[in-house]
């Protein structure tokens, strides 16, 4: 008896990942925000910071995750400037409670406690002169907060 072989689809997996591309590509056509280039400017540097970053939609705003835990998120919502939100996703981690959760030696983080931290942004050159220093936290705080 001859068992058929049926190949494994990978436009599957292709097709989620694209569809994500395309639901943050929408958003991003779609939004109306005096910062967007800023903004558009900062998630590039999201982006490059480290290959296991990926991006999706999420508090109606872009998101980025490593290993699918939600890591660092767009806050839109102010008048003349816009914020990055550095958390660690919906679970909190049993070592978070015991102070911050690495020493900002940059010190663009603004902690709201242990395991959360906002960087704000107000303009393109605010954003050009944080570029280097937020790469810098990008990588730490994934490192620390990713299991």
């Amino acid at each position: 008896m001859i068992k058929n072989h049926i190949p494994v689809d990978q436009s599957a997996k292709k097709s989620k990942k694209s569809s994500v591309e395309q639901q943050v590509a929408e958003f991003m056509d779609n939004l109306e925000h005096p910062l967007k280039e800023e903004i558009g400017e900062v998630r590039k540097i999201i982006l490059s910071a480290n290959k296991q970053i990926n991006e999706h939609i999420k508090w109606n705003a872009p998101s980025f995750q490593v290993g699918n835990e939600d890591r660092i998120t767009f806050n839109l919502h102010g008048k003349g400037f816009f914020r990055l939100i550095f958390h660690c996703g919906a679970k909190k981690k049993d070592a978070i409670g015991q102070g911050y959760l690495f020493d900002d030696t940059t010190g663009i983080l603004e902690w709201v406690a242990g395991d959360r931290a906002i960087v704000k942004f107000t303009d393109m050159n605010d954003v050009k002169a944080k570029e280097k220093k937020l790469t810098e936290v990008i990588t730490k705080w994934i490192e620390v907060t990713i299991s």
